[in-house]
């Protein structure tokens, strides 16, 4: 292993809490030693339950087809529930069983879906991971519970790995997956009327969501999908409380509400007037409920908005008659869990009139390869890049090394300025500031020596977009008239990328690439 590795890993290591270093010690023992557990048998009792929130029909019944990040497959016979030729995503995708709560499946399809799953117990794989046990779990309760099935060898099976996860959260991950993990004990407590796992369960999310949700209602991933996510579990808990006030805890139905409301409040701040969000770090469209819907479900909660400021997320949005505009000026806030970021700051997005111009090229596989890694790297996003290095070190489909850090923000009304140590290694500070008026945008950078015309800002385009006009330093966005102009230009190149529309489902699109030395001014006019 090289002095680079070695580094790598340092990087990433310190950064892990003790908690995670014992848990990962002590569940590889574990799979050393092939513990065994011992499981009781239980009964569930009747729950109620509405699906105000329907998934996406990713489940055909008449032939055993589903269609999962966009990658449908038809079982020819019986159900593989570890089929793996797309990958480990749609393997646990598959083992999710979301599409249980699509619109159109029946009670008898599927209870048959459940049984088959059931009577493959000992073959199950992926299935036995606590993140994928979680969401089952989660989804097997909603349809039993709102088709009143009290089945003793479903119950058995469910209440054998709710045991298991008791046993084997994740810890050594922690971050939404252990916030999962709470949410599936939650439900369980509910549908076994068990008491030890309400109260097992309601002290993990106070702690988790205590941290997790910052005090401008972000989740502190700062992924706006997952964010999403984790607003919709938390709607499903108070949902859940509001139908069945099992423990009469009026105390823990506050918090939770406290923490919708915040998120509710980010949610709004973030999503653009046509009701997207912006593609942030690990985002990607056709994964959750949009934010439209999440509202409607807040809304029947009586879950307000309480529209608080973005602040401590990192992300700043400005709003025009005709324009929006997110920023990103912020650090890494899950230091420990940073498996979601993206080497993107001083990132941006624009929105004219309700269409996406600038944007982020999002992201289109979780796999470990050359694609992953771009996705994640700084060229991918609207910032600059020196040397065609990445700010922070991306490693891996989920690392982050050494980050880098943003210092020295200014902010006043229509203005931001901030800079940041991502190039600190070879004496880089790069500095970026936004200024704004209703039909203009200025963005200049400043890096604070010169990089020898190594510096270079990129400006990804939405696909509607046609190819970019370039006259002289001033480039030309049809068919919205936009223009961009820029000073201190070097070389002005236009390139094309893959913009993600969701998993495995990407687009050619145009790339703005604009090369200079120690500044660089760039005005859009709209």
């Amino acid at each position: 292993m090289g002095f680079y590795n070695l580094g790598l890993f340092f990087n990433t290591l310190k950064f892990l809490k003790p908690i995670q270093v014992y848990f990962r010690i002590i569940y590889f023992i574990k799979n050393k030693l092939r513990f065994k557990y011992t499981y009781k048998a239980v009964e569930s009792f009747d729950i109620n339950w509405e699906n105000i929130l329907n998934n996406s029909e990713s489940y055909a019944g008449k032939d055993n087809s589903f269609n999962f990040l966009n990658i449908k497959h038809k079982f020819s016979n019986k159900i593989d529930w570890n089929f793996s030729s797309y990958g480990k995503l749609w393997t646990y995708n598959l083992n999710y069983f979301d599409f249980l709560i699509q619109n159109n499946i029946d009670k008898k399809t599927g209870l048959k879906l459940i049984k088959d799953y059931v009577n493959n117990d000992h073959f199950l794989r992926e299935g036995k991971e606590p993140y994928v046990i979680s969401l089952r779990t989660i989804n097997w309760i909603k349809f039993l519970a709102v088709n009143k099935i009290n089945n003793h060898q479903i119950n058995f099976f469910i209440y054998k790995y709710v045991q298991f996860l008791s046993k084997n959260l994740e810890y050594h991950i922690l971050g939404n997956h252990l916030l999962e993990n709470a949410f599936a004990l939650f439900f369980a407590s509910y549908f076994f009327r068990d008491k030890k796992l309400y109260l097992k369960s309601k002290k993990i999310l106070i702690n988790q969501l205590n941290e997790q949700i910052l005090v401008d209602g972000a989740h502190f991933e700062l992924s706006p999908m997952y964010h999403q996510i984790i607003f919709s579990r938390l709607l499903d808990l108070i949902n859940l409380i509001r139908l069945n006030d099992l423990w009469n805890d009026e105390n823990f139905k506050f918090f939770l509400t406290e923490k919708a409301e915040l998120m509710n409040s980010w949610l709004t701040n973030i999503t653009y007037r046509n009701g997207q969000i912006p593609m942030l770090n690990d985002s990607t469209y056709g994964i959750i409920y949009k934010s439209h819907d999440l509202f409607i479900y807040s809304n029947k909660l009586l879950i307000t908005n309480k529209k608080i400021p973005l602040s401590i997320s990192g992300y700043r949005k400005f709003n025009f008659s005709n324009y929006e505009l997110i920023a990103d000026i912020g650090n890494v806030i899950a230091d420990y869990q940073p498996g979601h970021t993206h080497s993107d700051i001083f990132n941006f997005e624009l929105i004219f009139k309700k269409n996406p111009i600038f944007i982020d090229s999002g992201i289109s596989t979780y796999d470990y390869n050359n694609t992953r890694l771009k996705e994640r790297g700084t060229a991918s996003h609207n910032t600059v890049t020196i040397n065609n290095k990445n700010q922070s070190e991306i490693w891996s489909s989920f690392r982050l090394g050494k980050r880098a850090k943003v210092f020295e923000i200014e902010e006043k009304k229509n203005y931001i300025k901030a800079s940041h140590d991502g190039y600190y290694s070879n004496n880089f500070i790069h500095t970026r500031s936004f200024e704004f008026d209703s039909n203009r945008v200025k963005i200049n950078d400043v890096i604070n020596r010169s990089t020898e015309n190594s510096a270079k800002a990129h400006f990804h385009l939405h696909s509607t977009i046609q190819k970019p006009l370039v006259n002289n330093n001033i480039v030309t966005l049809n068919p919205t008239g936009i223009t961009i102009s820029f000073k201190n230009e070097k070389h002005i190149l236009i390139d094309t990328y893959q913009l993600s529309h969701g998993f495995n489902k990407t687009n050619n699109a145009f790339k703005i690439i604009v090369s200079f030395d120690k500044t660089l001014n760039t005005t859009i006019s709209l």
